[in-house]
């Protein structure tokens, strides 16, 4: 058989698999420093959306200007209890300025529980896809939404009445529901370890252990309750790679996840728990 290959035909090496490029992943390769930047790569228009608006209350879009780069997901935000958007509105153009339209949500009421705050926040969504500016840049199959303390707890109900949707991103999350096993889609829980209005083995550490995706908690070391209303990287970092991993399919982000953030100088960590790999 050497011979006969030798005298005739030259064996051909196996071809290679081709990996399809991803068409949702924008930007360069990620470093720490791009991922905790103040500023993503993208730069960020800005529209206040009107408060007759159906739905909502009204809050302000923004999004990216860049009109050569495809599609972008979507995530609209809710504040807190008694909050207005403002309380957290640091969030807005940096998760924008990573190539996502954001949608900052203020609430029909300041009062208003989480079962309304989810209701709001998917028709925030819808008019994100359907009426915005932005329309026609966004992916209606590319949605997420999230928010901070009963907004968070929101964006829990949110998921259950809409199970396809693609990250969800509570921050100090209440809620008075403490099981969500019909929750499947991927949710990265974020919470406080001297949080005492959503203190986290109340609220967010069963949220987390009845959730039925893909999932992670992070516990901040000594955080507040309070602590979505100040810019803080490490937050940043964490939601902006949930995500890029989920909404946008974007496994470059996958580092920053799996297997989670270091404790650093500051030890800014006190619990890291995930369902990895992913």
């Amino acid at each position: 058989m050497a011979a006969a290959l030798c005298a005739g035909v030259v064996a051909a090496a196996p071809a290679q698999a081709q990996v399809p490029a991803n068409p949702y992943a924008k930007g360069p390769n990620p470093t720490e420093s791009s991922v905790t930047a103040t500023t993503g790569p993208f730069a960020v228009s800005t529209y206040n959306i009107s408060s007759l608006v159906a739905g909502f209350g009204g809050g302000t879009l923004y999004y990216p200007t860049a009109t050569n780069q495809g599609t972008y997901g979507a995530i609209a935000l809710s504040p807190g209890y008694t909050a207005g958007w403002s309380s957290i509105s640091w969030l807005g153009p940096r998760l924008a300025s990573f190539g996502f339209v954001v949608i900052g949500i203020e609430t029909d009421s300041r009062y208003d529980y989480p079962p309304s705050r989810g209701s709001q926040l998917l028709a925030a969504l819808d008019w994100a896809v359907e009426d915005s500016p932005a329309a026609s840049r966004i992916d209606p199959a590319r949605l997420a939404v999230g928010g901070h303390s009963m907004g968070g707890g929101g964006s829990l109900e949110a998921a259950s009445d809409r199970p396809s949707l693609r990250a969800v991103l509570p921050l100090a999350p209440w809620n008075s529901d403490k099981t969500w096993s019909e929750v499947d889609v991927p949710t990265l829980i974020i919470g406080g370890e001297s949080d005492t209005i959503a203190p986290v083995g109340t609220h967010s550490t069963p949220f987390y252990n009845s959730l039925g995706g893909e999932k992670a908690l992070l516990e901040l070391n000594n955080a507040s309750h309070f602590f979505p209303q100040s810019p803080n990287s490490l937050v940043a970092k964490m939601m902006i790679s949930w995500a890029k991993r989920w909404v946008d399919n974007d496994t470059r982000y996958s580092q920053f996840l799996c297997p989670g953030p270091s404790s650093g100088i500051l030890g800014e960590i006190e619990d890291y728990q995930e369902t990895c790999p992913f």
